[in-house]
């Protein structure tokens, strides 16, 4: 088992203004039926309020505090802005408490600098990525990710994404400098089932190691490996089956896919 050292961490209590409750929905849709397997249980949590649009442009922001998030990979920063308002971050590598943050197209290529992706340097790494201009990050912000501008020609940027995947962005689309802090999280051994009942996650069963009934690999005298293809409890084909849909209309904005 191995864990975090939690050293970058400052305040330990969250902001009261920034936390609402979060119900835990144990996998299960509106109707109660389970969508999503192996989920439910868990430690108890309250979502922190990330702000992923950083609207606040041209208004300089002071870290405050460098802060432990539940409900994520990454760490959180606490910002105060200089009108008064505190808002949360995600926190970027090297970026610690008393450092001065600025969001907006005139705010300097820095690290933790939310900026268009039209003003960002060539070769630059980057994350919290908008997928749709003033709609807020969606890309890049697990631990330790980052991606980097390649090219930019016209009205789209071309990035290379953590995946490996080459992706198109219009340069109106904002994302912040620099890479996710917590870099060591990819090291971490959970060490025994019990921590993983902590995050959640409940066991999962092998389809051969189940009957027929309940899984198309089930079944078979002694012990059996199914005999066929891997495939899901409803029979979807479960390694390398490309399932993205073909005439997807953002396809045209993918360069070069993950998987060659």
């Amino acid at each position: 088992m191995t864990v975090s050292t939690f050293e970058e961490i400052t305040k330990t209590k969250p902001e009261r203004s920034l936390i609402k409750k979060k119900k835990q929905q144990a996998g299960r849709n509106a109707a109660g039926r389970i969508t999503v397997r192996h989920r439910g249980g868990g430690h108890k949590k309250r979502l922190r309020v990330v702000d992923f649009l950083r609207e606040k442009h041209g208004v300089p922001a002071l870290v405050a505090a460098i802060e432990y998030d539940p409900n994520r990979s990454a760490r959180l920063a606490l910002l105060h802005y200089a009108d008064g308002e505190k808002r949360y971050i995600l926190a970027p590598l090297g970026v610690g408490v008393g450092r001065r943050l600025m969001a907006g197209p005139e705010a300097e290529p820095e690290i933790g600098n939310h900026m268009p992706l039209s003003r960002v340097p060539l070769g630059m790494p980057v994350h919290n990525v908008e997928l749709i201009p003033g709609r807020g990050a969606r890309l890049v912000r697990s631990a330790g990710q980052s991606a980097q501008i390649m090219s930019r020609e016209g009205k789209y940027a071309t990035l290379k994404l953590p995946s490996g995947e080459v992706r198109k962005f219009q340069v109106e689309a904002y994302a912040t400098i620099g890479q996710v802090g917590n870099v060591e999280h990819e090291s971490v051994s959970l060490g025994k089932a019990g921590r993983a009942r902590w995050k959640g996650r409940r066991p999962t069963v092998r389809g051969v190691a189940m009957n027929p009934v309940d899984h198309p690999m089930g079944g078979g005298e002694g012990r059996s490996s199914g005999g066929g293809h891997p495939v899901s409890p409803w029979g979807q084909l479960a390694k390398g089956k490309r399932t993205r849909c073909k005439k997807k209309a953002s396809s045209r904005m993918i360069v070069q896919r993950r998987k060659k």
